[in-house]
């Protein structure tokens, strides 16, 4: 079986297989795996791009969360976080959020230890048999956004090429900012309502537990698509925008921008991943809650019907 895509659902998906004894080739375009669960290293230390944070509420999900707290990779970080919006700055009382001192990365990375992943190995045709690039397989599973799955897929496959347009994504940008100082305080993560720029600013050094002097904002749906084109040149609007809203005595050093075309779905698929009969999988945080959470189980999920498949037939 071949599982493209390296990110948590993919992961999970050949990880569950592996485990099963399952012969698996996990391939993934990039030259590290993790997809949106994105960390990218600034002055010697990762800083998180893609998920803000993890949130568990499924039992299974809990039990690998429980996994990596275990070897110190995962901890849990805060319940509170600010919102501002037209009633001003207040405090909102939420779910236990979990962070990674390493970059939520390293928590993909860890599931993926001992699986055969090919990295740098994109994918370019997904055919009728299954086929991957032309090798016949036993089940072909597309572990990414929607529209990137379509972009492989033969239109002869048609259950899938529906399921993947029938999928809704929204984009996002992603602004790493660097200060000389920490100069803010009572700020750990703060969710942005009705601004023209910003939709969530965390506190990278706050959430990562080493103080540094980080924050990461990300931006509203309607400012990335305008900026999609040239995402570097919507730092200094970002920049302007955090320091404004946080009121800050001093700007950002270093601003970097990261885009996320398919950042958050839209569109809720039905059941927990899609899988038809002509081979071919489709998993991610598309099918259900916009959540890691959500692609783990996915992933999981896809894996055991593939399972149950094959031990029929």
């Amino acid at each position: 079986m071949v599982v493209i895509g390296a990110g948590l659902a993919g992961v999970a998906c050949a990880r569950e297989l592996a485990q099963a004894g399952i012969p698996v080739q996990l391939r993934e375009r990039g030259r590290v795996a993790g997809g949106r669960m994105a960390s990218r290293r600034f002055a010697g230390r990762p800083v998180d791009l893609g998920a803000a944070y993890l949130t568990v509420s499924d039992p299974g999900f809990a039990g690998v969360m429980r996994q990596w707290q275990a070897v110190g990779l995962a901890r849990e970080w805060t319940d509170t976080f600010l919102a501002y919006g037209g009633e001003g700055r207040r405090e909102v009382v939420g779910p236990m959020r979990w962070a990674a001192p390493r970059g939520l990365r390293s928590l993909v990375e860890q599931l993926a230890q001992n699986l055969p992943v090919s990295l740098g190995a994109p994918v370019r045709s997904v055919g009728p048999g299954p086929t991957v690039d032309g090798q016949p397989c036993a089940a072909a599973v597309l572990a990414m956004p929607g529209p990137q799955a379509a972009s492989l897929l033969d239109p002869a496959l048609t259950a899938a090429t529906r399921a993947t347009r029938a999928q809704g994504w929204s984009p996002s940008l992603a602004a790493m900012l660097r200060f000389p100082e920490r100069c803010w305080s009572g700020l750990r993560g703060a969710f942005v309502n009705d601004h023209p720029v910003l939709a969530l600013v965390c506190d990278d050094g706050d959430r990562r537990g080493d103080a540094a002097p980080v924050l990461v904002a990300h931006t509203t749906p309607e400012f990335a698509a305008a900026h999609l084109g040239q995402p570097a040149a919507a730092a200094s609007a970002i920049a302007v925008a955090v320091r404004d809203l946080l009121a800050l005595p001093v700007s950002a050093e270093e601003v970097y921008v990261h885009r996320w075309t398919y950042a958050r779905p839209t569109v809720e698929a039905a059941g927990t991943y899609h899988l038809d009969a002509d081979g071919i999988g489709l998993a991610g945080d598309a099918f259900g809650a916009p959540r890691a959470q959500t692609a783990w189980r996915s992933g999981h999920d896809l894996a055991r019907a593939l399972l149950a498949r094959r031990a029929d037939q």
